[in-house]
């Protein structure tokens, strides 16, 4: 790093990234959060160039790291006049200088010296009033920014809370292949591929397997990883890619075992969250998170339906689930009536299901089954699991599914297998509703849909 060369010209006189300075100072990278820690000290900072002053003097520099942003003071007609008349926006840039108070409040930086190890080309294509699906060509600039910055800091605070409490209870985590022979969901949404002649499926679950794990006595589980279903329509909720969070626990006494179980995952989720960017949160989203009580309320389908109808919205008998716009009705009664953000929706139809779902009854179709929604979008799917195989056999007849086709899943409860149940957590679903974000590409890291292959 030098006063006035960091940023060297090619032979045309555009800026070139500079070699890696020497200073002999080996100072170590300060953070511009921790600038008041080293009042009347020497800093070294790395961040973007947020906006460049070229023409005040001092010439005013403000650098953004990913914890804020610090003013930098250079002094004009010195040797880093030229390069600051050429810094751009955007533009990687590293300073040492010193610490001094700021009148207006906080801390700023005297330069010394100045670097521009990664020149930017020009102005960035985009801003913040871009429209997402240009903001989602260059995601990579567009996730510079603080709110988008803090989505994913929120999902990290989000899965290490997930991870404590599995800690506590002793689950085991599996990573399951997402090639699989067969699949184990409606074929309509399967993405086949050829594998060396054969027919291979990419997972819309790790269903099979987290069964699969409760007859090799893992007792309990969870799964973090890619699914994959063929959405063909392009939707503000649906993706073709995506992260799911499944758990699969053995020795349950019922469903509700199940339900009890998210639901202090979640309080404990939403807790961790608003401890760590209450502050961050109401910023940029505006939202202040509420830990819910504890049980949250529950509802049949039959239930749902009949709270949805007297609303106005209208329901189909013959419909096994609620639409989206019946779903934002029932969050709103909910909200109103019972001063709550989740309800859990059970006892969904077997047709609605998938055959491996213990019904309620010898006389019913009613499965043991629930949806969670938050803030009136669905977030999770589960059940009680049929352990049982002979009536897996019976339940897979039924519904027209070749027993040979599934027998290596089927072999699973041939030998002891325990009741289990559990469920699968879209993390991008639940982060919208934890940010009251309406449209699902914004949290997620790179999205992919039926019209969107890249970045």
């Amino acid at each position: 790093m030098a006063d006035g060369g960091g940023a060297r010209r090619g032979c045309d006189g555009s800026l070139r990234p500079a070699e890696r300075p020497v200073t002999g100072d080996d100072l170590a990278r300060t953070l511009t959060a921790q600038l008041g820690e080293h009042h009347g000290g020497r800093v070294r900072l790395c961040g973007w160039a947020h906006a460049v002053r070229a023409g005040s003097d001092p010439a005013i520099v403000e650098l953004r790291d990913h914890t804020g942003v610090a003013q930098l003071l250079v002094g004009r007609g010195g040797k880093l006049q030229g390069l600051l008349e050429r810094l751009v926006r955007g533009s990687a840039i590293e300073t040492i200088g010193s610490v001094e108070a700021d009148p207006s409040g906080g801390w700023r930086v005297v330069v010394e010296l100045l670097d521009v190890p990664g020149p930017a080309a020009g102005s960035p294509p985009i801003g913040e009033s871009s429209a997402l699906e240009e903001r989602l060509d260059w995601r990579y600039l567009d996730l510079r920014r603080p709110r988008n910055r803090l989505i994913f800091e929120v999902q990290t605070t989000a899965l290490r809370m997930m991870r404590d409490v599995w800690q506590e209870q002793g689950f085991i985590e599996l990573h399951s292949p997402k090639l699989r022979p067969i699949p184990n969901k409606s074929g309509d949404e399967l993405f086949s591929l050829d594998y060396f002649g054969r027919r291979a499926y990419l997972a819309q679950s790790p269903q099979f397997y987290k069964q699969m794990a409760m007859a090799a006595g893992f007792d309990r589980v969870f799964d973090i990883g890619p699914v994959f279903r063929q959405q063909r329509q392009p939707s503000s909720r649906h993706d073709t890619e995506f992260t799911s969070v499944d758990v699969e626990m053995s020795w349950i006494r019922s469903m509700e075992d199940l339900l009890a179980f998210e639901e202090n995952l979640l309080c404990r989720v939403i807790a961790g969250v608003r401890a760590a960017h209450a502050d961050e949160l109401q910023r940029w989203f505006g939202r202040e998170l509420t830990v819910p009580t504890t049980p949250f309320p529950r509802m049949t389908l039959d239930e749902a339906k009949q709270v949805v109808a007297a609303t106005g919205c209208p329901i189909d008998d013959a419909d096994d689930d609620l639409s989206p716009a019946g779903e934002r009705r029932l969050a709103e009664h909910v909200a109103r009536e019972l001063d709550h953000e989740f309800v859990f929706l059970t006892d969904y139809p077997e047709p609605a299901r998938p055959f491996y779902h213990m019904r309620c009854g010898e006389d019913t179709l009613a499965t043991r089954s629930f949806d969670l929604l938050w803030r009136g979008l669905e977030i999770t799917s589960g059940a009680q699991r049929e352990h049982r195989y002979d009536r897996l056999v019976t339940q897979a007849r039924t519904r027209g599914i070749p027993v040979a086709h599934i027998q290596g899943y089927l072999d699973y409860f041939k030998f002891g297998c325990p009741p289990h149940g559990g469920f699968g957590l879209g993390l991008t679903r639940m982060l919208m509703s934890m940010l009251d974000v309406d449209d699902v590409r914004e949290v997620t890291y790179l999205f992919r849909g039926p019209d969107r292959l890249t970045p």
